[in-house]
């Protein structure tokens, strides 16, 4: 029966759904060093940045090019909006419910589709304008609690914001990295990310400090570590023929983290995350469905 089953799925589609499993566990180390250990947010990010810096330095020096790329603006571009969208899912990670953030991850279609549209020209598909309303609906039905005074589930606003422009930020970071991608080799455009987001974490922590225990030192290695798990699974997957089916299964993270929440962090979804999640991620997979 599982020869069947991984004969089956495609290469890539293992690959993705090993992406997906590497960035729950990763966005669980995040919510673990913030909340049982006090880590402060900004300097979870200088320690993924670190980890990512050593894997992407070496990976550059491996393919004997120049670190420093060719299209700098860009690249550095490209590394601050990534750093200050990384800043934004993680306090989204450490003040929501894992599943929650987990969602608000995936607006980023949306974002895309526009920015593609305004900056490269790209037309908007009818799946894709389904993508955005089924979003958008979901969206609104996952905050209805907010709304409800005498409602026992209530989100920060603060929460929801930076989760909507952590997603956002993701989508100038993609739109910059296809743009990048024309002028720069793949290790040069990821290892900007880290070399940039180190000093401005370290710059706006200033005395929030906090030495971690070794526990917590565990947990920030772990941050970095299933970091580069989900990357490599990614980059694995994108690469394959079948990249296009497999970008589906990318999806599955959000059951990874209801999962993940549910079991260590005693978090439960609520009824209207469960119908907002459900539009959310079918608009997404109407997307990518259509495109095959």
């Amino acid at each position: 029966m599982y020869a069947r089953l991984k004969n089956s799925v495609p290469i890539s589609a293992w690959y993705m759904l090993l992406s997906a499993l590497g960035f729950a566990l990763m966005a669980a180390c995040v919510k673990t060093a913030n909340t049982a250990y006090g880590i402060p947010v900004l300097e979870i990010v200088a320690a993924r940045a670190i980890v990512s810096a050593i894997i992407s330095y070496a990976d550059v020096k491996r393919k004997r090019i120049s670190v420093w790329g060719n299209n700098k603006p860009w690249l550095i571009a490209r590394g601050t909006v990534g750093a200050v969208a990384l800043m934004l899912v993680y306090y989204a990670i450490t003040t929501l419910p894992l599943a929650e953030a987990t969602i608000l991850q995936y607006l980023h279609p949306v974002f895309t589709a526009i920015l593609a549209l305004l900056f490269l020209k790209e037309n908007i598909q009818r799946s894709t304008l389904t993508c955005i309303v089924l979003s958008l609906l979901g969206l609104f039905i996952m905050i209805q609690p907010n709304f409800l005074q005498d409602s026992i589930t209530q989100y920060s606003w603060l929460s929801i914001g930076a989760g909507m422009l952590g997603a956002f930020g993701s989508a100038v970071a993609y739109v910059i990295v296809k743009k990048l991608t024309k002028t720069d080799d793949s290790s040069v455009i990821v290892f900007y990310f880290p070399i940039i987001a180190l000093p401005i974490s370290i710059f706006l922590l200033g005395s929030d400090f906090v030495i971690p225990s070794l526990a917590a030192l565990g947990v920030l290695i772990l941050v970095g570590i299933f970091t580069q798990i989900g990357q490599i699974g990614l980059t694995k997957a994108l690469h394959s023929a079948d990249a296009n089916k497999a970008t589906a299964y990318a999806y599955v993270q959000v059951l990874f983290s209801v999962f993940i929440g549910w079991a260590y962090f005693s978090e439960i979804p609520a009824s209207t995350t469960i119908i907002g999640g459900t539009l959310i991620m079918t608009g997404a997979l109407i997307n990518v469905f259509w495109k095959r």
